[in-house]
């Protein structure tokens, strides 16, 4: 993670794509979000979506992964040039989840995040906190997911 004086507002980065599919839209809300549009296709097609979808916990589940994947890849990358790594903090949470399109089985989405505000935490000094819009879009352009989350960064000592 960069430093949170290093963290610029108005910051892009795509994090990864995930294509759903039949096996995982069904294990996935089975275990998590057993509704019958998400396990079994004859119910999803008489519903309102038409065909079998993906839970939006599942959509969700799947940007926290890339995330987490992609901080991952650039602290390697950090640590490769010799740079010191900054602590990611806690999330005191999200805002405004809203899952604007279903996610049908074959659907590519591609997930991004943009830093949208920046601030230092008065109580504690130690820390900044961010807060990022993120979003998924299926192969044709469409957005399905998106929110706004927050998380503490190690600040420089």
């Amino acid at each position: 993670m960069k430093f949170w004086e290093d963290i610029v507002v108005g910051e892009r980065a795509e994090i990864g794509r995930h294509t759903f599919t039949t096996e995982a839209i069904k294990a996935f809300a089975r275990a998590f979000d057993p509704q019958p549009f998400h396990i079994d296709e004859a119910a999803a097609a008489r519903s309102h979506f038409g065909a079998l979808c993906a839970s939006g916990w599942h959509t969700a589940s799947v940007w926290m992964r890339l995330m987490i994947d992609h901080e991952n890849r650039e602290d390697a990358a950090r640590l490769a040039r010799g740079e010191a790594v900054a602590t990611l903090g806690p999330s005191p949470g999200f805002r405004e989840l809203k899952w604007q399109r279903p996610v049908y089985v074959g659907d590519t989405i591609t997930y991004a995040t943009e830093v949208i505000d920046k601030r230092a935490s008065n109580s504690r000094p130690q820390w900044g906190l961010m807060s990022i819009r993120n979003s998924g879009v299926n192969q044709k352009g469409e957005t399905v997911i998106s929110f706004i989350s927050a998380a503490f960064v190690e600040r420089r000592k």
